[in-house]
Formats: structure tokens, sequence, C-alpha cells
């Protein structure tokens, strides 16, 4: 149990000094002592530590490890994974410092060296919590940063990443016993009408085919691909001819690649999957694999030059850009009255997947194909893409058992006078 006793003393010149001591002993027998202004402050703090002694959730680290620290030692844990190749690529490294440092405990030198560029400017976030103890995070200062994180013009969906880079940390911080509960378990970021996901709409047909049409051989192959397979663009600039398999015409996705080059497994196990091969896209791999240099199994199948990763950016800015333009020209020739409207890559995914529900796979097997964790997903995505003819014919079915008999029919069965079904 805590005791509460009065502590006095005489500094050097001459005053008193007057405080309140709580003495307890920890999970570990370890005497720990906090001391207070009042009498009331070291009771109340008393009674808040004999509670939590008794349900086994006191940590005397969280009394003294700022949110700061713990960032610091989570930011090791990670690069330490990142060193040995344990589901921690560079890139995503990099994403998890820039939510710390940017936000969660904002650095203003690491701010001024990562935004000193005029296309990188960003405003210099003031009110993070990185100064707070991890007792000191409650579940009311969380909101409160979420809140500041809001005020600060964050989108919702930005604004529930740095929530989950918060939780993660205070999850490991679980792990390592310094905290008993994560405040940010249940934190919820509530999205306006105009941060929810609006309904996606895939690219047209006409639209894609022309754009193929108009690449050089080997862009024209890549972009069929992206568009037959809904490969991500990482996905995709990791393919090697071993993953294509021609007989069994499938392609195997195991691998992806980062901005920064590294080469690792999808995020999730739902990542890993056999997507079927079409005829007219085996032909377009096999006449490519006679074209290209790099034809070995483990070669890249759409390396650069150098047989190396091609960089994504790059390889939108030199090639997939470019096509709208050549594509506006043409649409120009042909007096039409509208111009194409450019869409980024990954609506190619988009449009993959759109393509699959039109052909009529089942819900699962689009889950399955795309890659996503969860139906879930797929559905809220994509689920207003589900259209079927007996969606109608079940609504007719339903509407048909409930409908009430028409007096055109009354009159037919009854033989009665249109007369009798007016107004008395």
């Amino acid at each position: 149990m805590a005791s509460v006793r009065k502590r006095s003393w005489k500094n050097g010149d001459g005053s008193s000094t007057v405080k309140w001591a709580v003495d307890f002993f920890d999970a570990n027998d370890k005497r720990q002592r906090r001391q207070f202004d009042t009498r009331r402050e070291a009771d109340d703090f008393r009674v808040e530590m004999e509670s939590q002694l008794r349900l086994g959730t006191y940590r005397a680290e969280a009394d003294k490890l700022t949110v700061k620290e713990l960032a610091e030692r989570y930011l090791a844990y990670c690069k330490a994974r990142n060193e040995r190749g344990e589901k921690m690529t560079s890139r995503t490294y990099q994403v998890y410092e820039g939510y710390v440092r940017n936000y969660i405990c904002p650095d203003s030198e690491w701010h001024a060296r990562k935004h000193n560029k005029p296309s990188h400017s960003h405003t210099f976030f003031r009110k993070g919590i990185g100064q707070k103890t991890l007792s000191q995070l409650t579940v009311g200062a969380i909101n409160q940063f979420r809140d500041d994180l809001r005020e600060a013009g964050l989108s919702a969906s930005t604004r529930r990443k740095i929530i989950t880079m918060l939780k993660v940390m205070l999850d490991y911080a679980i792990g390592q016993d310094l905290l008993a509960f994560n405040a940010a378990e249940d934190i919820q970021v509530i999205s306006t009408r105009a941060d929810e996901a609006k309904k996606i709409i895939p690219p047209p047909k006409e639209m894609v085919r022309e754009l193929i049409d108009l690449g050089d051989e080997r862009f024209r192959t890549i972009v069929l691909f992206a568009a037959s397979t809904g490969v991500r663009a990482g996905e995709l600039h990791a393919l090697r001819w071993r993953h294509i398999d021609f007989e069994r015409r499938e392609v195997s996705i195991e691998t992806r690649v980062d901005a920064l080059g590294d080469e690792d497994v999808p995020k999730t196990t739902a990542g890993i999957r056999h997507i079927p091969l079409g005829e007219g896209l085996l032909s377009a791999l096999r006449h490519w694999r006679q074209l290209t240099r790099f034809s070995q199994d483990d070669d890249l199948v759409f390396p650069n030059f150098l047989g190396k990763y091609w960089n994504h950016d790059g390889m939108v800015k030199a090639k997939w850009k470019p096509l709208f333009k050549r594509l506006a020209e043409r649409w120009k020739e042909q007096r039409r009255n509208d111009m194409p409207k450019y869409f980024n890559w990954h609506a190619l995914r988009h449009f993959a997947i759109s393509c699959w529900i039109d052909a009529g796979l089942p819900p699962k097997t689009v889950q399955t194909f795309a890659g996503h964790a969860s139906l879930q997903i797929t559905m809220d995505r994509y689920g207003h893409l589900f259209r079927s003819e007996r969606h109608n014919a079940a609504m007719d079915a339903i509407t048909d058992g409930i409908k009430a008999e028409r007096p055109a029919e009354k009159f037919k069965n009854q033989n009665r006078k249109w007369s009798d079904f007016g107004p008395k």
C-alpha cells in the first residue's frame, strides 16, 4: 500500500520547503517516491496509484519516459529491422520517421532539412506531444492531438495514418513493459463528407485501348499487363520472368519494390497471389521476351535499359504522361469536341478490377486477384460496380409479391365497370 507523509527542510538561503511525499513499492518490489506541493494532490495520487497497483497496470517508466524518447526507441527498432531485412523497407522507415518528426514529435531542424526546397514546402506543425510522458498520454490528450491535426488542415486520411503510427508506437511500449494500456486504441478520426472516399470510376475502355495503341513496343506490353492484371506499381516493377507460368497461363505475385529500390514481399499475405492471364496478354509477353536483352528467368520483365528496377516516377514522366499528349493530338486531328482527361497510373488497377466485375467474377474471386486483405475492402471500393440482371429480376419478384392488385385486373376478374372504382 502507498503511504503519504509530510517532508520539510531548510534551504541554503534560510527558507523552508514543505512537500508531501507518496511512498510505495511497484510490482517488482522496487521502492518509488513522488512528491507534491499539497496534501490533496498527494492523496489523489495515492488513490490512483493503489488502484493501478491492484490492477497491475502501473509502470514506473511511464512517469519518466516521454513520447519523444519512446519514438526514438521505436525508430531505432525499425531501423534495426530494416538492416536485418525483417519486413521493414527503407521507404517504410522514411514514412514512419516523417510521421514522427513532422507531427508526433515535431523537429524543427529535421523539418528545415527535409523541406528546404520550394517543391517540398510544408508548414511546420507546432502542437506535437513529444514532451508528454507516457502516463500523461491519456485518451483525452490524444483526442486533443487529433483535433490539432485537423485544425492544421490535414486530410482525414493523413490524420488517420498519424494516429495509427502513434498506436503502433504505444503497442511497442506495451511489448517492452513500459506501458500497460494503449490510449490510442479506440481513437476515431471522423471524416467530413468531402473527405469520404468517392466512388471509383474506372477509365473508359476505348481510351485505355487507344493509349495502349500509342505506346512503343515495350510500353504497350507494360500498359496491357497493368490494365489486365491490376497489379500495383511496386509489384509490376519487381516482376521477374520466373513469376510468369506460360503453361498454366498465370502470373505469381510474390514481391514488390519501393521507390528506393528495396525489394520485399507484399505487405499482407493476401498480396501473395496468382492471377490468370489471357491469351492475348501471354502472346504479347512472349513477343516481348524475344525482343528484350533481359529474358532469363531471374531477369526483370520490365526493367530499365540497364536491366535494373525502372523507377516508377521516372517511367510515368517519360512514358505514361506523353501518351496523353499524343492522344490529345490524335483527337484534335479527328476533330473531336472533347479532349482526353488525364488519369494516374493507379487507375489502371481500378480499370482491371472493373473489367473482372463486368465479366461476372464473384466478389471473393475479385478480392483474391486484387490482393485485398479483406472482402470488405473490395466491396467498400468496388461494390457499386457489381451489377447484374439477376438483381433486377430479384427486385421484380419482390415487387410482384407485395404489390396491390391493379384496378384493371379487378375489372377483368370480377366483370365490374370502371365507374365502380371512382368516388361515390
